[in-house]
């Protein structure tokens, strides 16, 4: 008796809880804000770092696994006994992740899970890229991933689209934060809007995603996180571009964040101004960049009612004005070309999360909206002076409205190694665009209601599986007309989109992946059937056929994945198979016919089948924090399954006949990057970042004759070089200075189509010419 009170007694001891206290730290630095989770036999237990790094937290002295996780920083992982000497003065040294392995990320599974061990391939693109290379908009930053290409399709207003594995911008679907409230409209200038400066990182995830994120994610989905108030600060910059070497191109732009010492709520706040001059690169007065002015305004704010629970919301508000053609000084109509866009924006999200005791059931219920306002002028003379140019001319003033909104509840289940996610959509998408004068209308309204499910396997540490389906109901009503031609759309129609996804960790050091996911997408006008081009001195409009249909799609992939640390080098490698086969693709097919104003029409058709398969690769290197080395590329051919109708004579010129191609246009068979930075000390790095652009079909519209050509267009090698310094002027206020040049070698077009009747959309290549820039930025620094 007296030895079982004896043995309850030191149970009890033991038992009793201890204030733990220790550091987190790397090179004898503090670690903000690190997670510290204690794993024991029978509980576990969280603490948080303050800002000096340090952090206290009550558990009964033992052994533990210990979990620590923080921004920047490797997993720490390893097993400590806390005793009666050591709990006063844990330290804990943290390896910074030089190559971004271990970051969280949310778009492979619509939950947060560490990128190294997600079951689908994450590309993500961060802060450290975006000052590399001195990205101003999204649309500059992408290009410095496996599998993306941004090309510039229009030299009279700049549209914009993202291609991901060989397909065109309608295949991809953009999300802001995990939200598809980008609409076909905003994918056409949209990428360009939205600054840099509001970005916290960008998710990449190549081939079909639609089980998760919609049915336009055929391609893969991009996903805009925007910046959390995690530290208080606050930044002022500006930067100056020289387009060619005298095009001036300006941004000025603050930020500030402000975070409670308990961090239950947190708030920044942002604005970016943008004033780019216009750029004729061959003097022929006709623009080949825009005039470009953009103001932007946001907030994100959050609030924690208690430990378990959050409540986000977010806002920006967008002007934009753009403007290409000739004689920019006039009014559009009395111009040869012009192509003047003014967007006001307003995109704003409300979501609230929380989660039960136990931490293992997580909730989501989220709102959010995307309302743009446009007018616009897609019009001009054309080179003529007449009374009926006139009244054309006069005709081109158009005005845009679009809406889109998503809604949602998101469940997920976190058992000891298996993860259930469920959740219900219902997006709702409206688009008027209007040019009066030309008949023209786009009246579109989507309705969506997607159901989705996925159970994430994991039997032991080396196999995963991700089996999920989505299951969308789209409505679809839309008119499409173009003087004296119109079309309607009128479905309802059910889709069922899988995906399932394996993945075996041969060693810690060696991962397969492989997948394959069903896509859809409803016919609908998409983004570049909402741009209008200019050819021959007149508009070029779009407009769906007769009895378009639905679009489906099997996506397959493959992948091996290598990481490994090398004393202090990390390293990792991908290789990355994928094939994409695509049933009743929709095809653009350029008609040869005019309506009697003039305007020329192209019609969007169902092809014939088509298939896109190739390899992704990337390597990475950093063999410590000064240097850093990454490389990337894709080799693939994209092909119609029988020639497609590229060009469609209309019987009025006898030297003119069909045009039919094997394989999709604009379509590089070969691109890549490379990213290479050297921090010699910490006050100075010299990035030195570039894209490689293969040969490829681009069309060109013989404006003399209207007959389409096909031509071959060289290859391009797109160097830039930026060198920063950084000054501590106090422990509150720091200066950042920074200087270079992108394009360095100067490798752009040059034989642009020019004169009022020119081609506006033979356009391929890099973004910019040789352009040399400097930037300075003040204020209390991350």
């Amino acid at each position: 008796m007296r030895l079982l009170v004896l043995l309850l007694f030191v149970n009890i001891c033991f038992a009793q809880k201890s204030k733990v206290n220790g550091k987190i730290i790397v090179d004898n630095d503090p670690i903000a804000f690190a997670s510290i989770k204690f794993i024991g036999a029978n509980e576990s237990y969280t603490s948080y770092s303050n800002k000096d790094g340090f952090f206290s937290v009550d558990i009964p002295l033992g052994d533990y696994q210990l979990l620590v996780k923080a921004l920047g920083f490797k997993l720490k992982s390893s097993a400590i006994k806390v005793t009666a000497q050591n709990k006063n003065n844990l330290e804990i040294e943290m390896i910074v992740d030089l190559l971004g392995l271990d970051e969280v990320v949310v778009s492979a599974t619509r939950n947060r899970v560490n990128k190294k061990e997600a079951p689908i391939i994450v590309n993500t693109l961060g802060e450290k890229l975006i000052n590399a290379t001195q990205s101003l908009a999204v649309s500059e930053s992408l290009n410095f991933s496996p599998g993306v290409r941004v090309e510039n399709n229009c030299q009279n207003c700049g549209f914009t689209q993202v291609r991901l594995n060989g397909l065109d911008g309608s295949y991809s679907q953009i999300l802001v934060n995990s939200r598809a409230v980008f609409s076909a409209l905003n994918s056409v200038y949209g990428l360009e809007q939205i600054p840099t400066q509001i970005i916290d990182k960008v998710e990449i995830v190549r081939s079909g995603g639609s089980a998760l994120f919609g049915s336009n994610a055929i391609a893969g989905t991009v996903n805009i996180i925007t910046k959390d108030p995690v530290l208080n600060s606050w930044e002022v910059g500006s930067y100056l571009g020289l387009v060619d070497g005298d095009t001036p191109d300006r941004v000025l732009n603050f930020n500030t964040s402000i975070v409670s010492d308990d961090l239950k709520t947190g708030a920044t706040f942002y604005g970016i101004h943008r004033n780019r001059d216009e750029w004729d690169a061959n003097n022929d007065g006709f623009t080949e960049m825009v005039e470009l002015k953009n103001t932007t305004f946001g907030t994100k704010v959050y609030y924690k009612p208690t430990d378990a629970s959050r409540l986000t919301l977010d806002a920006t508000v967008l002007n934009e004005y753009r403007r290409g053609g000739d004689r920019l000084d006039l009014a559009p109509h009395l111009t040869d070309i012009t192509e003047e866009l003014e967007h006001n924006t307003i995109m704003g999200g409300i979501s609230y999360d929380f989660n039960n005791e136990k931490n293992n059931k997580f909730y989501s219920i989220y709102s959010s909206v995307q309302y743009t306002d446009r007018d616009s002028y897609y019009g001009g003379l054309g080179g003529g002076r007449t009374a009926q140019d006139s009244l054309t001319a006069l005709n081109a003033y158009g005005v845009t409205k679009d809406l889109a909104l998503a809604n949602g509840f998101q469940f997920t289940s976190q058992f000891k190694r298996d993860v259930l996610t469920s959740g219900i959509e219902y997006n709702i998408s409206s688009t008027e665009d209007n040019i009066v004068g030309y008949n023209r209308l786009v009246d579109q309204d989507v309705h969506a209601v997607g159901v989705y499910g996925q159970y994430e396997w994991k039997p032991n540490e080396k196999f995963s599986a991700l089996i999920g389906t989505r299951l969308d109901h789209i409505n679809v009503d839309g008119i499409y007309q173009v003087g004296d031609i119109e079309r309607g759309v009128d479905i309802s129609q059910t889709t069922v989109n899988p995906r399932v996804t394996l993945a075996y960790k041969i060693s810690d050091n060696i991962k397969l992946r492989g997948g394959y996911a069903r896509g859809f997408r409803a016919p609908q006008a998409f983004n570049e059937d909402l741009h209008i081009s200019s050819v021959g001195g007149e508009p070029q409009f779009v407009i769906l056929s007769d009895n378009l249909e639905a679009e489906f799609s099997n996506a397959f992939t493959g992948s091996f994945n290598f990481t490994k640390d090398f004393n202090t080098t990390q390293t990792n490698f991908l290789l990355e198979g994928f094939y994409t086969s695509l049933e009743n693709p929709f095809t653009l097919v350029s008609t040869g016919a005019q309506l009697p104003n003039g305007s020329i029409v192209e019609e969007v058709r169902n092809g014939e089948g088509a298939r896109v398969y190739g390899t992704n690769f990337e390597f990475a290197v950093s063999p410590s924090k000064k240097w850093l080395f990454q490389l990337g590329g894709t080799i693939q051919s994209a092909e119609f399954n029988e020639d497609q109708i590229l060009f469609e004579a209309d019987g009025s010129n006898p030297n003119e006949s069909d045009i039919l191609i094997s394989e999709f246009v604009r379509n590089p068979n070969f691109y890549g990057y490379f990213n290479s930075n050297w921090t010699p000390h910490e006050r100075f790095s010299l990035s030195v970042t570039g894209t490689y652009t293969g040969e490829m079909i681009v069309p060109f519209v013989v404006s003399d004759s209207g007959f389409l050509s096909l031509n071959e267009s060289p290859s391009f090698f797109d160097l830039n070089l930026n060198a920063e310094t950084h000054f501590d002027v106090s422990e509150d206020f720091q200066l950042t200075l920074n200087a270079g040049v992108k394009n360095l070698f100067n490798s752009f077009q040059d034989d642009f189509d020019i004169g009022p009747t020119r081609d506006s959309d033979y356009v391929y290549g890099p973004a910019l010419p040789r352009t040399f820039f400097v930037g300075i930025k003040i204020g209390k620094l991350h």
